[in-house]
């Protein structure tokens, strides 16, 4: 129990060891060290080295060990410091501990001339093979994942918006996307160290031997032979001791950075990867009994292809055998799944908004066929944040094989709210009101605005934009269809729950605002129902401020959102007006006959849904059809029809007329901005209102 204490009061300071660790390597460097503690410190460099190679080893995803490239430079800089340390003593003192003197003996046995020229080979081999290989394959690991992160992101896009990831998975992978390029960016720095390393090496062998070899004899007066035997054996036995574990980690950065993200480690993968195929096997065992009949050694080729023949027969039988459990695991779990209770919660959700697509249109998705439609929904998504100011939910794509084969249909909340059909080789040539019957094709109206046009192949496409028409690809039509979609049905797919997120957004920006109004003055749902009400004519509600500012100042006079959202839109009337002016900043507008606003007002009876209009159906039906004439009058002349009424009856107007007249804009007299010169059309009049 103590000791359990004692270990996790150590590992809550493990920063602070890190920190006073590197500092005391950096005054290695400067500080004469003892002999006995150069020894330990020897073996504590190669204990490290030694294990980190067996974390390479195990390891199944480099990211795992994201840590390597600062352990390098931390291992290099702990080399180096010992290299200074042994050269001071191998030069005061001729000796440079029982590490590096055993060392020596044992691995060169007292011969200088082996031991340089297997320390020559060690640098060699770690210099030009190994660390030059890591270095090489860190940088074209960088660049390649620096180059790949667009499309990883567009995939993970995609994976988002067709359902087979949520948003927390989605964000895990795109944190692995940044880890993966920052690491393999400071592994192709960090190969640098090791590579520099390897160079010192040998300056330090000739600076101690030379240097070694000069004070041996004038300042301690030994002999030329007993100088160069002493400092010779000391220096190689210094950069072997050193040399082994900077070959130990050399290796280990070239298995880590040649490691692609596998489930298994090296080990694992070697066994499974290398014995997978049986005929590999007995082909190697019969390759080397035949060099063994030809003349060359038989005791270790028969023995390698005993090895081989055996290895193959005994993977063959595991893998047969493998085969029959697998086969039946999975008649046993098929036999379970028809006895387990169905999971009937698992079909209560509905997705906010869908996409079904016959069979004939799978293309679109499919980006291994070139399909790039998740991709634009992707992009509609970031459209209509930036237009709307709300984040649409993700968009579910799914094929329904009960759909015509070139048939879609867009649903929210599990209701169809529209439909077409497309040809998904073919363009969609929209008429500009002068149709040409020298282009072929197969008539049809586009499916978002109605209009005229005609499905055409690609090889007339040249043909029909030189004959006007505006010519547009499938994926193009649907992804057209399915913004207008969203646009018109924006106030059915906001929630509160989006809502809430918009809400806690402002609160980062403007938190005062927030606090005031709710809960106190409205609550989540009476802000809900204003926005709605807002979208629901197309206004954007990104200006969250603005529309939370407006009803903290108007929440104290009434609860009634209608009228509230009347007092939002005279705050954004600037915003509103906008998009509607003419090129000469004009505002072109049909004004509506006094007589028709009083009969309205007269007319509006309360019900628990709002205020709405008692009005004769065939009075309304004259209205409307009036307005209809006008707006062709308008329309004609090439204006926009924007139609100008009292503030008291412009939403009860706009109720009236939006089944009808859906496109139609209503402004009231209050959202006139200064600076905006009004340019009157004309009046809407109806006979005998009243």
């Amino acid at each position: 129990m103590a000791t359990t204490v004692r270990t996790g009061r150590i590992t809550q300071y493990k920063d602070i060891i890190a920190a006073f660790g590197i500092v005391g390597v950096i005054v290695m460097m400067v500080v004469p060290l003892p002999a006995g503690w150069l020894d330990f410190l020897i073996t504590l460099n190669i204990t490290v080295s030694v294990l980190i190679l067996m974390l390479a080893i195990f390891t199944t995803d480099p990211l795992e060990f994201s840590v390597l490239p600062s352990l390098l430079l931390t291992m290099t800089l702990f080399r180096l410091a010992l290299n200074l340390s042994t050269t001071k003593l191998i030069l005061l003192q001729a000796n440079a501990g029982n590490v590096i003197q055993q060392f020596g003996q044992f691995v060169i046995q007292g011969n200088p001339v082996v031991g340089f020229i297997v320390f020559s080979i060690l640098v060699i081999v770690q210099f030009v093979v190994i660390t030059r290989g890591a270095e090489r394959v860190s940088e074209v690991g960088a660049r390649f994942t620096l180059d790949a992160m667009p499309g990883k992101q567009m995939s993970i896009d995609a994976d988002l918006n067709a359902g087979i990831i949520n948003d927390q998975e989605a964000r895990t992978r795109r944190r692995k996307i940044q880890q993966e390029a920052d690491f393999y960016g400071a592994m192709d720095g960090a190969s640098k160290f090791v590579k520099g390393d390897a160079i010192i090496a040998i300056i330090i062998l000739f600076i101690n031997i030379i240097g070694g070899f000069i004070i041996g004899m004038v300042t301690m007066g030994m002999s030329i032979t007993s100088a160069l035997q002493t400092y010779t054996l000391l220096t190689i036995g210094d950069g072997l001791v050193s040399q082994i574990p900077a070959l130990l980690i050399s290796t280990a950065t070239g298995l880590v950075v040649t490691r692609a993200a596998s489930d298994t480690n090296l080990g694992q993968d070697l066994a499974t990867q290398l014995f997978r195929a049986p005929k590999a096997l007995y082909i190697t065992s019969v390759v080397l009994i035949v060099l063994a009949v030809l003349g060359l050694p038989k005791l270790p080729l028969f023995t390698l292809a005993v090895l081989a023949g055996g290895t193959g027969y005994y993977m063959q039988k595991n893998s047969v055998a493998t085969a029959e459990e697998e086969s039946a695991a999975a008649l046993q779990s098929e036999v379970e799944e028809t006895k387990r209770p169905e999971n009937v919660m698992n079909m209560l959700g509905i997705d906010h908004m869908e996409l079904e697509i016959g069979y004939a249109l799978i293309p679109l998705v499919d980006s291994g066929q070139g399909g790039d439609l998740l991709d634009r929904i992707v992009l509609i998504r970031r459209q209509m944040a930036g237009e709307l100011g709300f984040i649409v939910p993700v968009i579910r794509v799914r094929d329904n094989m009960n759909l015509q084969p070139n048939q879609y249909v867009i649903k929210i909340k599990g209701a169809e709210v529209a439909a077409g059909e497309l040809l998904a080789d073919h363009y969609l040539s929209i008429s500009s009101g002068i149709d040409n019957d020298s282009v072929p094709g197969t008539p049809t109206k586009e499916p978002a605005f109605g209009l005229e046009a005609k499905w055409i192949s690609s090889s007339y496409r040249e043909q029909a934009e030189l004959s006007g028409y505006t010519v547009v690809d499938a994926p193009t039509v649907l992804a057209t269809h399915l913004t207008e979609v969203i646009k018109t049905h924006a106030h059915e797919i906001i929630n509160r729950q989006d809502v809430k997120k918009l809400i806690d957004h402002v609160k980062e920006q403007a938190p005062a605002v927030v606090e005031e109004l709710i809960p106190d003055l409205l609550n989540l749902g009476q802000v809900q129902k204003v926005l709605c009400n807002l979208l629901r004519e197309r206004v954007s509600i990104k200006d969250m401020v603005s529309i939370l500012e407006t009803l903290a100042d108007y929440a104290g006079l009434t609860k009634e959102t209608d009228r509230l959202t009347e007092h939002v839109r005279q705050g954004l009337a600037r915003q509103i007006i906008q998009p509607l002016l003419d090129p000469q900043k004009k505002l072109p507008v049909l004004t509506v006959e006094p007589r028709i606003e009083q009969m309205i007002l007269d007319n509006l009876r309360p019900s628990d849904y709002g205020n709405y209009v008692n009005i004769d159906p065939s009075v309304m039906q004259r209205l409307i059809k009036q307005i209809s004439s006008e707006i062709e009058r308008i329309v004609l002349k090439g204006y926009n029809p924007v139609l100008l009424c009292a503030p008291v009856v412009r939403i009860n107007l706009k109720r009236m007329t939006e089944r009808q007249l859906p496109h139609l804009v209503i402004l009231s007299y209050n959202e006139l901005v200064q600076g905006i010169e009004v340019q009157a059309l004309g009046m809407v009049v109806l006979d005998n209102a009243g």
